[in-house]
C-alpha cells in the first residue's frame, strides 16, 4: 500500500470516515523520499526499537518497522487507530498506543517493550506540542540514545543553533544540556497533505551521557536561562533581576564573581558561565 500516494490516502481516510483536525496539527506526508531517509537516519541496526510519536495513517512507521526489531507507536486521536490498524497490517512487529505522549510513563513503557534494547526516537511531530515533547524526552532521562524528529523549519534552526550566537534561544541550551543536536535535512511545505504554511526540518538530537557542565541545581540552573532569555534585548543585569527577582547590585556581583560582564546579553553566553551563575547564585541563596 502506497501511503504517500493522494489518491491512496484520501481513499483510506474517507473509507473511514476521517476528517484533519487543526487543533491536533494533522499533516500526513505524501512525499515519498522523506520517511525513508528519515528511518535511515534514526535505525543503525536491525536490533533497534523504536518510539514514534504521532503516527498518522502509518507512513513513517512503515519504513521504521521494515528497519527496526520493534516499534511502538504513541497516537493521541483514536479515530487514527482503525486507520492504522489497515495500514500497518503486514507489519507484526509494530504496536500502537492510543494515549498522550504528554501524559504516557514512557520509562515504563521502554521497560515493558524494550527491555535491554537500544531505544531510539523517531516522528513527524506537531508544531504545536514540538518543544514540550523534546523537552519531556530529555528531562525525564529516558533509555534511548537518539531523537530523530521532524519539526517546524525555524524551530530547528534555534533547537541547533550554535550556544553564543543570535540565533541561539532559552531552548538551545536547554537542549544542549542533555544531546548533541544537528539539522539532517530541509522538507518543504508541499510534502505534505494538507500542506502547512513553513517549511519543516529533520533534526537529529544524539543524547550525551552526561551533561557537559556541572549544576549545582539543574532545575535552578534552567530557571537562570529562561530568565536571561525572556527579556533576551535586555542586558543579563536587568534580565535576572527581573526574573530572579533580586537586586541590580546582587546580580552585578554575581555576574563578577562568574567573570561575565556586566552588560553582557543571554545569546553571548556559553552553557558553561550559565552554569557558573546559576552556581553562583544558588550557593549565594544557601548560604
Amino acid at each position: 500500500m502506497q501511503l504517500s500516494n493522494i489518491g491512496n490516502i484520501k481513499e483510506i481516510l474517507t473509507r473511514h470516515g476521517f476528517t484533519f483536525s487543526k487543533a491536533l496539527g494533522q499533516n500526513f506526508l505524501i512525499n515519498p523520499s522523506v520517511c525513508p531517509r528519515m528511518a535511515d537516519y534514526s535505525i543503525p541496526d536491525k536490533d533497534t526499537c523504536v518510539i514514534e510519536v504521532g503516527p498518522g495513517i502509518g507512513v513513517l512507521t512503515c519504513e521504521l518497522a521494515k528497519r527496526a526489531e520493534r516499534v511502538v507507536a504513541v497516537e493521541l486521536d483514536k479515530r487514527l487507530v482503525p486507520v492504522l490498524d489497515e495500514t500497518l497490517a503486514e507489519f507484526d512487529n509494530v504496536k500502537i498506543i492510543n494515549d498522550d505522549i504528554l501524559k504516557i510513563d514512557l520509562k515504563g513503557l521502554i521497560k515493558e517493550e524494550f527491555p535491554d534494547k537500544n531505544v531510539v526516537v523517531c516522528a513527524n511531530l506537531p508544531y504545536y506540542i514540538t518543544s514540550p515533547v523534546i523537552m519531556k524526552l530529555l528531562e525525564e532521562r529516558l533509555p534511548i540514545s537518539s531523537l530523530t524528529v521532524m519539526v517546524q523549519k525555524e524551530a530547528a534552526k534555534r533547537i541547533c543553533a550554535e550556544v553564543g550566537t543570535r540565533q541561539c534561544g532559552a531552548v538551545t541550551l536547554a537542549v544542549n544540556y542533555y544531546a548533541k543536536p544537528e539539522i539532517l535535512f530541509e522538507v518543504s511545505a508541499g510534502s505534505f497533505m494538507p500542506a502547512p504554511k513553513v517549511d519543516s526540518a529533520v533534526i537529529r538530537l544524539g543524547i550525551l551521557s552526561a551533561p557537559p557542565v556541572r549544576a549545582d541545581n539543574e532545575e535552578f540552573l534552567f530557571r537562570v536561562i529562561k530568565s536571561a532569555f525572556a527579556q533576551r534585548r535586555k542586558t543579563l543585569v536587568n534580565s535576572l533581576s527581573s526574573g530572579l527577582s533580586m537586586s541590580k547590585t546582587q546580580i552585578s556581583d554575581i555576574l563578577a564573581n562568574a567573570g561575565v560582564s556586566r552588560n553582557a546579553r543571554a545569546e553571548q553566553l556559553t552553557l558553561k558561565q550559565f552554569a557558573d551563575i546559576s552556581n553562583c547564585i544558588n550557593s549565594s541563596i544557601n548560604n
